[in-house]
Formats: structure tokens, sequence, C-alpha cells
């Protein structure tokens, strides 16, 4: 099954060029986020670039500070390396617990049917049309001393209904084929014919369903931390553009505050989108077409 499973995302990541794209800025933004410590160690040189007054305040980007200092006295190039770890962290850890919720969910509606389905699918239509941001200001906002997992925690309750929905219509689709049939005939166990029979042909589908959980919970967070709602004692990508606005870093010729961390966050929402497109491109010939490819 591991190899079958493997043969199959290598197909995938081969038969779109968007796909392959995304993947590939997608996995250097993860490299730069597990190597952070190594970076952030090498930019101070023997200190914590992150301290407080470890350098002069607003410093202009220079070679001995290539993005320049904040309002406190840290290296911004150390801070953004930082944050971008954290702002991965806060997505896999949003993006795997609903991802796990939905799949649930969804495989329990899908594959049982009748009065589950009915129960299961209102439930998720009902959490769909729920205006989730605001939910999330009210809970941060009376929350206090909120971790990041907590934060993840609570982004993911309100994000594994669009997973939900995306799988249960494939599993809805997939349990009348004529290999699950058959599988029932044979008296395989219904863990045992969504493990072998439905599970590896979701992958894809789950793949989309985490990269777009994924990707809300990093925005998310940065919408929490622009309005100074995100949790304390880490900083990540929305918390230096929060304390860009508030100092005017622009004015004072600390663009890079502002300017990096929007450029990093698109790069990431261009790299989750492309990987969304490319396996539905893969999956969906119809949408190849209109593509191009």
């Amino acid at each position: 099954m591991t190899m079958r499973v493997l043969t199959a995302v290598l197909r995938t990541v081969r038969d779109s060029r968007r796909l392959a794209t995304g993947l590939v800025i997608l996995a250097l933004m993860v490299l730069l986020a597990l190597f952070s410590p190594l970076i952030v160690n090498a930019i101070g040189n023997g200190q914590d670039p992150i301290a407080l007054a470890a350098y002069q305040k607003w410093l202009v980007p220079g070679p001995d500070h290539l993005l320049g200092t904040d309002q406190f006295g840290r290296d911004v190039l150390a801070m953004v390396v930082s944050a971008m770890s954290v702002s991965l962290q806060i997505g896999a850890i949003a993006g795997v617990i609903s991802t796990v919720v939905g799949v649930i969910v969804a495989f329990v509606a899908g594959y049982k049917g009748g009065w589950v389905d009915g129960v299961l699918s209102t439930f998720t239509g009902i959490l769909l049309v729920i205006p989730t941001f605001p939910l999330l200001i009210a809970l941060s906002a009376y929350a206090k001393n909120v971790s990041l997992f907590q934060v993840g925690v609570m982004i993911s309750i309100f994000s594994w209904p669009f997973a939900a929905k995306t799988i249960r219509s494939q599993v809805l689709s997939l349990r009348s084929r004529p290999y699950v049939d058959l599988a029932r005939v044979s008296k395989a166990r219904d863990l045992e014919i969504i493990g072998t029979e439905l599970l590896p042909n979701l992958l894809p589908f789950i793949g989309v369903g985490f990269a777009s959980s994924a990707l809300g919970a990093i925005f998310g967070l940065v919408g929490l931390e622009v309005i100074g709602l995100g949790p304390g004692g880490v900083i990540d990508l929305g918390q230096i553009i929060f304390n860009a606005i508030n100092t005017g870093a622009l004015t004072l010729g600390a663009w890079p505050m502002f300017v990096v961390p929007i450029v990093l966050l698109t790069l990431l929402f261009a790299a989750l989108n492309m990987v969304n497109i490319g396996l539905e491109e893969v999956y969906n010939p119809r949408l190849r077409g209109v593509a191009g490819e």
C-alpha cells in the first residue's frame, strides 16, 4: 500500500507543472523554517539578534543588518526567519487537526449514508455559513495567555468543514464503484474497505483540504495579530506587520518590516493555491482543458 501511495503521489506531481512549482516553493519555505534556529544564530554571531536592545534602534538595511532593525533594536531578518517558522507551525497544527476531523466526518457520513449522513452534513453546512473570523476575535479576546497550539486548535474548529464537504462528495461517488462492492462481497470490514479501497483514491482531495485549512489558519493568525489579539510570547509574520503599522516603520526607512512579511505571505498563498489548483487539474480533466495544460 505504501508503494502504491508513493507511486500515485509521484505521478500526480509529474502530471502538473503548477503542482510541482507550488510544492517546490512550499518545500523551500519549510526548509527555511526548519533551519531557522541555525540561521538566527548565524545572524546573531554569538548573541540573540531577537533580544530587546540587541542593537541600535531603527538601523536602515545594510551589510551588518540586511533588513535593518526595529523599534526595539532587534534584527528584522532574524525576526522574519523566526516568524516564518511560527506561521508554518500554526498552519501545520490547524491543517492536521482540521483535516483529521474532516476526514473522519466525511468517511462516516459518506460511507454510512442515511440519517448519519443527514445529521453530519447538516452540522457541517451550519459551520460553513457561520462567519468564523468574528468568533475567532471573540475567543482570542476572552482567552488569556493563549499558546500557539491553542490558537491552532481554535482555528481548526472552524476550518474542518471545508475538508469534510470536499471529501464526503468523493466518498459518495466511490462507495458505489464495482471494486468496493467486490470488497463487501468478500466480507471485508468497513475499516478495511476504507483503508485499502477508498483512502488511496482520496489522497489528492485530502491534500486539497489540508492545504486550504493550513492557508486559512496562517492568514487567520495574521488577521488576529494585525488587530493585536494573537498569542503572546511568539513572533509571527502578522505581529511584524502589526508593529510596522503601529510604529510607522515605512516613514522611518524600515520598509522591510512591512514589505518582507507581505512578500512571504504572498509566496505562501501562491504556493498553496498552486498545489490546490494542480491537484484539481490532475484529477478533474475538465479543469485541465480550461487551464490550457
